[in-house]
């Protein structure tokens, strides 16, 4: 049933909606550009815009978000176009979402901007984990929503903003809705330890982590497949990718590493979405180097770049060993701009590399860069082991690079080339350390 909803819903005309949002004085430029970046979201989640209102006020109205004269003109508008559904560039309380319906002379279904997100993620979510932190994210923000209103749930079952678990769950009282939430938390914990003892793993095995993170669309997942081809779905539209993939990379000197495709980030990205996603997004916490990949062609890189370094600080997942990889550098046909960009990046960010993963262009010169930064801690190790400790070799060859053993008499004599976690762990066995 749930399948042919969504088949249904595919196969329907794009639904046309206004997008709305204000700006204090002075910034009318990040308004409109936030606007474009909510009109692509509208774009990715199926819908088509059918015209944009602005105002030009401190703060949002209590009532309906923007004034009483903005709200007949929206209302003028969605009946001339013909649309809808009406979308706000900021968060909207229950109230403020049936005081706009109810002002509206046509039948207009009104989102904010977390609710299109959230509708975009629905549609991307596929696996286990993926599905269940969509699905909490929704009920605790959307299902309050859509229930303040009785038309609201006639709209369940297809178009934007009424995507995901299905209409039997958001069709759940207050009673059910607390016992279905803690349900949900309680499964995403148990995803979360299996995820943590992957992690485990991983750390024991002593192989250098990168994790892919930047601005959706920004091309992390076309990069994922032209260096480990990984297969990742990827498309020129937000948020393509939702659920994390790792892929084991080969640098040119024969140092392994682990690469990993992350969600990406975007401005005004909601705090509950950030909690629901924590397990998916600490991959970024947990990573040895970080790779912040952002869209050289597009004009506002340099704040989409602010963007990210600001998500990852409240993550936690800041300073770090990072590589900054300016891509789609073959959309830029103004060289200005790339010794703009080139200055900008060697002036503040440290390393940086500029490619193209849809050539290919600047990937030999990334993998040189990442080896780099991969082997800043490693150094040559001496070891000596006494055989009764010939089980640690299999941790050895795990871990460390370049390992040779010779057997002699008196013991296990290896050579290899460790990081500093193979160092402390092998310090009590290691002979004339190199300094």
């Amino acid at each position: 049933m749930e399948k042919k909803l969504q088949e249904a819903a595919e196969h329907q005309p794009a639904r046309r909606a206004v997008l709305v949002s204000i700006y204090p004085q002075g910034e009318e430029e990040d308004c409109l550009v936030s606007l474009a970046e909510l009109a692509r979201l509208l774009d990715t989640a199926g819908g088509q815009v059918a015209g944009m209102i602005t105002q030009l006020r401190p703060s949002a109205d209590s009532r309906f978000g923007i004034g009483s004269g903005k709200i007949q003109e929206l209302s003028d508008t969605c009946k001339n176009t013909g649309a809808q559904m009406a979308v706000f560039d900021f968060e909207l309380t229950p109230s403020q979402i049936r005081a706009i319906e109810d002002a509206m002379e046509t039948e207009v279904s009104v989102i904010d901007r977390s609710i299109l997100i959230l509708d975009i993620f629905a549609s991307r979510a596929s696996s286990a984990e993926g599905r269940l932190q969509v699905e909490l994210a929704q009920l605790k923000y959307t299902a309050p929503r859509l229930m303040g209103k009785g038309k609201a749930l006639s709209r369940l079952g297809g178009g934007i903003g009424t995507r995901g678990p299905g209409e039997s769950k958001l069709e759940i009282d207050r009673r059910r809705l607390k016992s279905r939430v803690l349900h949900l938390e309680e499964e995403l914990r148990r995803v979360e330890k299996n995820r943590n003892t992957i992690r485990s793993a991983r750390e024991r095995s002593g192989v250098c982590k990168c994790a892919i993170v930047g601005y959706t669309n920004a091309g992390k997942s076309t990069l994922m497949n032209a260096l480990t081809d990984a297969g990742i779905f990827a498309e020129d539209k937000l948020f393509a990718t939702l659920d994390p993939t790792t892929r084991q990379f080969l640098l040119p000197q024969g140092t392994k590493i682990l690469l990993t495709d992350t969600v990406g980030f975007i401005r005004n990205l909601p705090h509950h979405l950030i909690k629901a996603f924590k397990s998916t997004l600490d991959e970024a916490v947990w990573a040895d180097i970080l790779m912040i990949v952002c869209d050289v062609s597009d004009a506002d890189c340099v704040k989409q770049i602010a963007v990210t370094e600001k998500l990852l600080e409240e993550l936690g997942a800041a300073g770090k060993p990072t590589l900054f990889v300016f891509n789609k550098c073959d959309q830029v046909e103004d060289a200005d701009k790339i010794t703009e960009m080139q200055q900008i990046a060697g002036g503040s960010k440290g390393e940086f590399v500029f490619v193209s993963a849809k050539t290919g262009e600047g990937l030999d010169t990334l993998s040189e860069k990442l080896e780099q930064i991969a082997g800043l801690d490693k150094r040559r190790m001496r070891l000596l082991l006494p055989a009764s400790a010939g089980d640690k070799l299999s941790e050895l060859y795990g871990a460390g690079e370049n390992v040779q053993v010779e057997y002699q008499e008196n013991g296990i004599y290896v050579t290899l080339l460790g990081d500093k976690k193979l160092q402390g762990r092998f310090a009590a066995y290691e002979i004339n350390p190199e300094v």
